[in-house]
């Protein structure tokens, strides 16, 4: 038995007066839900409920609330001076240290003070519920309420169910989530649980392209952020989270599922870290930044000196690459004339692997990817050893109609298609094992961390068949089991099923 969610005096326990409680506890009150904040330092409490009622006279004079709704959730925020003041609640959300220890003794505390049917649920983001509730008595009403930081601006809220929660406290924290405004995911109790193992791939495999040379972060972060849509490159995100915070948790994440190649970093994440490089907080990073903590962003457009060519070869048949250079006004030729540049967009394939399997000139070969799109930042590469002529004239070409033109080494892949791959195979991965439903698991990442795609999703945009190939391409070009696909993306690739289709 536990508490009814939709009661109309529901009370919320806050246990923690900082940012993350803060922004739990202001949530709760102008969700219309009486809240009591208890912190063990003097003061703490007070300070949050004022800084609390200050954040909602801000939103009063910006005109997002009206000057009645803020008093009355003004009014709804107390201080609790001891714990014992939460005993009338019937949700305690703990926001404290990550701890474990720490964490369990204030489980154990709650668990004499609040009522049986009371939910006791942890803002954990990174030790496992059930490793909590393991010092509980009553472990059915244990649960993770994981938001995200400023909780008032992220609409993200993951329910994590231990192993020992049961359904009806599930479906009541669903409830709870709602009413302070949120949207609620339900996860399974996992390393990362769902926001923090989904976001992984994204500046991982960003780190192996730059640290096999592909191509420069600043290049990678344009490509994702132009070409895709990413609201930030991987590297500008990881210094904006700061490397001391996201590598330990890359680790933390790799050896919860028991060093999955498919989880792991880069050694050049770890340099970052020993460097003391952590990003803007150290105003160094990936990127360097002003005194006011602007980013420093250096140019990265290629100075192109070739005149753009007008006639190409095409290595193979290709429908986008055609209808491009029919609007171009370029002529495709029907036979090898020797000179001209032969264009591919493989896709997984680097331009070594189609020279070899076509047997065509690798001097002339340049690899444009189509699948990402040219229009507004194109990316274009070679084979070692190509004719530097031929490749600037493809730019030159390419410039006429992109707003910018990347060059990039020989890769298997590409930058955008290579990375967008390696995050909707961990979405399909996320949706296999059972971390959460394929429909929450795209809802996490759009709203937890502003993807333009849902990880699972993402595949279906990229055409499920493509994503399982750049994958079992760069898989056999490398060797490397990172880039085993997943049950779940194979399946359905296979028998061209829609990728949300449960099993």
């Amino acid at each position: 038995m536990t508490i009814d969610p939709q009661k109309q005096d529901l009370k919320i326990g806050v246990v923690g007066a900082g940012a993350m409680g803060r922004g739990i506890a202001q949530v709760s009150a102008t969700g219309g839900m009486p809240v009591y904040i208890y912190d063990a330092a003097d003061g703490a409490a007070a300070a949050a409920r004022d800084f609390i009622v200050s954040m909602i006279e801000r939103s009063v004079e910006k005109g997002r609330m009206d000057a009645a709704e803020g008093a009355e959730a003004a009014a709804r925020i107390n201080v609790a001076e001891n714990m014992v003041g939460l005993a009338d609640c019937d949700v305690v959300v703990e926001a404290i240290v990550e701890n474990l220890e720490i964490k369990q003794k204030v489980f154990r505390q709650l668990e004499e003070i609040v009522r049986r049917d009371a939910i006791i649920a942890s803002n954990t983001s990174s030790i496992r519920i059930s490793s909590i509730a393991s010092a509980c008595t009553h472990r059915d009403r244990i649960a993770g309420l994981h938001f995200f930081n400023p909780v008032p601006l992220m609409k993200l809220v993951e329910v994590i169910n231990g192993t020992d929660t049961s359904d009806e406290v599930t479906l009541a924290l669903e409830v709870v989530g709602k009413r302070m405004g949120r949207v609620p995911v339900v996860v399974k109790d996992a390393p990362g649980f769902l926001v923090n193992l989904g976001g992984r791939s994204y500046t991982t495999e960003a780190l192996r392209i730059v640290s096999e040379g592909v191509a420069t972060p600043f290049q990678v972060d344009a490509i994702m952020r132009e070409a895709c849509g990413f609201r930030m490159g991987p590297f500008e995100l990881m210094d904006l989270t700061g490397i001391d915070v996201n590598f330990p948790v890359s680790q933390i994440i790799y050896n919860g599922y028991f060093q999955d190649k498919r989880l792991s970093t880069y050694p050049l994440h770890e340099s970052m870290m020993e460097a003391g490089r952590f990003g803007r907080k150290s105003k160094a990073g990936f990127y360097d930044y002003a005194d006011d903590g602007t980013i420093i962003r250096p140019d990265i457009e290629e100075k192109i000196t070739a005149a753009p060519t007008r006639r190409v070869l095409l290595a193979e048949p290709s429908s986008a690459l055609e209808t491009i250079l029919r609007d171009i006004g370029v002529t495709i030729l029907s036979e090898d004339d020797g000179t001209a540049p032969i264009l591919a967009d493989p896709v997984g394939e680097d331009c070594t692997a189609v020279a070899v399997r076509l047997g065509l000139d690798p001097k002339r070969l340049v690899a444009i990817d189509t699948l990402t799109g040219i229009f507004v930042r194109a990316t274009v590469m070679a084979a070692p050893g190509a004719d530097e002529e031929v490749v600037q004239s493809v730019m030159a070409m390419l410039k006429s109609v992109s707003g910018s033109v990347t060059r990039i080494k020989d890769n298997p892949g590409f930058v955008a298609p290579r990375i967008r791959a390696m995050i909707a195979n961990l979405g399909c991965e996320m949706a296999q094992i059972g971390v959460a439903t394929p429909e929450d698991i795209d809802k996490g990442m759009k709203l937890g961390l502003n993807y333009p795609l849902g990880s699972v999703e993402l595949a279906e945009h990229l055409g499920t068949r493509n994503c399982l190939k750049i994958l079992e391409t760069i898989q056999q070009i490398t060797g490397e089991e990172r880039y085993r696909p997943s049950q779940w993306l194979r399946r359905r690739a296979l028998l061209d099923l829609p990728i949300h289709t449960p099993d």
